[in-house]
């Protein structure tokens, strides 16, 4: 089994459950505040672990990141790469309808303290064949990406949250990229994917010709492509209650990157992610509603 090195964030999520969404001007009371560990790094490194990936984390924490640090440690995630910087750590605030839907204030503390002698430090044991995972929550991704397809690493982007520091990335390095309908038109520069995904993810494989695209579209499911299939595949979801949503994606993401590290089929990675992320939509929380990989196999195979 290759090694996966995921570079990414760690935050505390401060979930305040809501009615609505405070609008511009608007004071409301929440019935109710949790918090839990999160970060879409963390996340994705515990879905990684859970799906029985071999998974090594590299961030940054402060010196109030203590139980980020455990809470990967107790997922059997290697922390060896994790520094502590002289500030706090990254959170978020999130605010959670009843519905499961949720909206996020990112604050990205040490996230932003990435450095370059951190960098080669945590990609040192990394090389040919082994995989990196990325999203848009920590700095100097670009090195990042630089120095590990350098390695000859695969690289994995989860490009979220979606802003202007993407577009000026080297993405022509990325070999797949696991985007939502937002993501994949942001990168396409129309409004397709929603209405259109077979032409979106078209437009992005003519793009990054080198790249394979997940294409993830909320109730409708999965779509699949890369150049070397004539036509697209796709995984519908699974119905269950929805609770929180907050942790859906990075699980897909955490799941889907497992199984192909480990050799198994594009159909039998969309299915497994597709499960995974269904069973932690129907729980609290981020890092908590993350499903083992016993559970999710004897969902439905």
């Amino acid at each position: 089994m290759d090694k996966i090195l995921n570079f990414g964030s760690l935050n505390y999520d401060y979930v305040y459950d809501v009615e609505h969404f405070v609008k511009a001007g608007e004071t409301i009371a929440s019935t109710k505040r949790t918090t839990f560990c999160g970060g879409k790094g963390l996340n994705q490194s515990i879905a990684l672990s859970r799906a029985r990936a071999r998974v090594y984390h590299a961030g940054s924490v402060g010196n109030d990141g203590g139980e980020l640090v455990r809470t990967l440690s107790d997922n059997q995630v290697d922390t060896s790469f994790i520094n502590i910087a002289d500030c706090a750590s990254g959170h978020a605030i999130i605010q959670r309808e009843a519905n499961g839907q949720n909206c996020i204030l990112l604050y990205g503390g040490a996230n932003q303290m990435i450095s370059g002698s951190h960098i080669e430090k945590a990609l040192a044991d990394f090389g040919e064949g082994d995989y990196l995972v990325l999203q848009n929550e920590i700095n100097n991704v670009a090195r990042i990406l630089e120095r590990a397809k350098a390695k000859g690493m695969r690289i994995a982007l989860n490009p979220s949250p979606m802003n202007e520091i993407i577009h000026a990335l080297p993405l022509e390095l990325v070999d797949i990229f696991v985007l939502n309908e937002i993501e994949a038109e942001s990168l396409c520069g129309e409004a397709t994917a929603a209405a259109a995904p077979e032409q979106a993810i078209e437009q992005l494989i003519r793009r990054f010709p080198t790249a394979a695209i997940v294409l993830t579209l909320g109730e409708n499911g999965v779509i699949y492509q890369d150049s070397s299939l004539p036509t697209p595949l796709k995984h519908g979801i699974y119905d269950v209650p929805v609770v929180d949503t907050t942790a859906a994606g990075d699980t897909f993401t955490g799941f889907f990157v497992a199984c192909v590290s480990k050799g198994e089929s594009i159909a039998y990675a969309l299915k497994t992610a597709s499960i995974a992320s269904s069973l932690a939509v129907s729980r609290p929380g981020a890092a908590p509603s993350i499903p083992a990989i016993a559970e999710v196999l004897s969902f439905c195979y």
